[in-house]
């Protein structure tokens, strides 16, 4: 992906891949599983500087994330929201936080909360101390 991943070529091709992850899993998972593609695309995106046409997919791209059930390597999704943190993103966030699905509930409130905290790490440990406070 190289250092400039703004002016990639590639860059349409990645977010592709990400959405078709994302809104289509099940065939995704039969064609095109690597989970270690989909973390270093979503590592290579998470940085600032993206289009605007860029960001509104990749805004959109977070929210069905943490809309769906949880999958392998979603939790990386977290650089790229800290990457484009704007008011559109936390609104989605916000409204999936406030859905009835138990799952979106708890993951775009943890997106949320570690926006509101940069300086803590998005780890596993962090995942389960968040959890176990009771704020998932």
């Amino acid at each position: 992906m190289g250092q400039d991943v703004v002016t990639w070529p590639g860059l349409p091709y990645a977010l592709l891949y990400l959405e078709w992850e994302a809104r289509h899993p099940q065939e995704w998972t039969r064609h095109a599983k690597c989970w270690g593609t989909k973390q270093r695309l979503i590592r290579g995106l998470a940085v600032v500087g993206h289009d605007d046409a860029v960001v509104r997919r990749l805004v959109d791209l977070i929210e069905v994330v943490v809309r769906r059930p949880y999958r392998c390597k979603d939790r990386e999704y977290v650089r790229v929201a800290r990457a484009i943190d704007s008011d559109d993103l936390r609104n989605r966030l916000a409204a999936a936080a406030g859905s009835d699905s138990p799952s979106a509930r708890r993951h775009a409130g943890y997106v949320l909360w570690l926006l509101e905290r940069p300086e803590v790490p998005n780890t596993r440990h962090v995942w389960r101390s968040w959890l176990e406070s009771g704020s998932g």
